[in-house]
C-alpha cells in the first residue's frame, strides 16, 4: 500500500478538508470533545489570514485503522499584530526580556498554527515532512510556535529542536487555562537534517 502524498492546498481546499483534518487533531491531541467545534471556528479563520500556507498528507482510499485519507496536516501564516496567539506571545516575551527581544522573533515571523499526524501514521517521517516543506521558501524571517511542555520530552518537541528551533518560553499558560505549552522559535531557513558534520 502506497503512503500517503503530501501536497499542498490552497484556502478553499482547507477549508474543504476540515472535517478529516479536524479528526486527526482529535486522534493526536485528545481534545475535550466539546472543544472541537471551537477548533473548527479558529482554523477556518485562520484560512483568511495573510500569506496563508497549508499541506496535507493524503491518499486516496482509507488506510486501515485510520478513520479517512488525510493522514496529517500542517498550516501557517505570517504573524500580525491583532491575531490573538502573536499578541500574546509578544506580550509574554516583551515582558520576559523586553520590547526589543519580542521584535526580533515576532515582527517578521511565519506562525506555524497547527501541524499533527494520526498517530497510526506517526513514525514515518510525516511530520518532518510536513514541516519542512510549509517553511520552504517563506519570506519571513523566523518561524514561531507553540507545542506541548511536557515530560518526557514529546516527539513533536523533538522534531522542532532538530531543525535548529529553540525555547522562546517554557511551562506557558495561555490566557483561558489548559495544558502548559513551550513557545519555541527558529530563524528561516531551517536548520538541515540530519546536521551537517562538524568533523573535518
Amino acid at each position: 500500500m502506497r503512503d500517503p502524498k503530501l501536497r499542498e492546498i490552497d484556502e478553499r481546499a482547507f477549508l474543504r478538508r476540515l472535517n478529516p483534518m479536524l479528526e486527526v487533531y482529535r486522534a493526536a491531541m485528545e481534545p475535550p470533545d466539546e472543544q472541537l467545534p471551537g477548533r473548527h471556528t479558529i482554523m477556518e479563520r485562520h484560512a483568511a489570514y495573510p500569506s496563508f500556507r497549508a499541506f496535507v498528507a493524503e491518499r486516496r482510499g482509507a488506510l486501515p485503522g485510520l478513520p479517512g485519507p488525510v493522514h496529517g496536516f500542517a498550516y501557517g501564516f505570517r504573524g500580525a499584530r491583532g491575531q490573538w496567539w502573536h499578541d500574546v506571545v509578544h506580550q509574554a516575551l516583551a515582558d520576559l526580556g523586553g520590547e526589543e527581544h519580542a521584535a526580533t522573533w515576532m515582527d517578521d515571523s511565519f506562525e506555524v498554527a497547527e501541524l499533527h499526524v494520526h498517530p497510526q501514521a506517526q513514525g514515518r517521517g510525516l511530520g518532518r515532512a510536513l514541516l519542512t516543506s510549509l517553511c520552504e521558501g517563506r519570506p519571513e524571517r523566523t518561524v514561531v510556535l507553540s507545542t506541548l511542555d511536557r515530560r518526557p520530552e514529546t516527539p513533536a518537541r523533538h522534531l522542532y529542536r532538530s531543525v535548529g528551533m529553540v525555547d522562546l518560553l517554557s511551562d506557558f499558560e495561555f490566557p483561558g487555562g489548559g495544558p502548559r505549552y513551550a513557545v519555541m522559535g527558529g530563524t528561516l531557513p531551517l536548520a538541515p537534517y540530519p546536521p551537517a558534520s562538524s568533523s573535518p
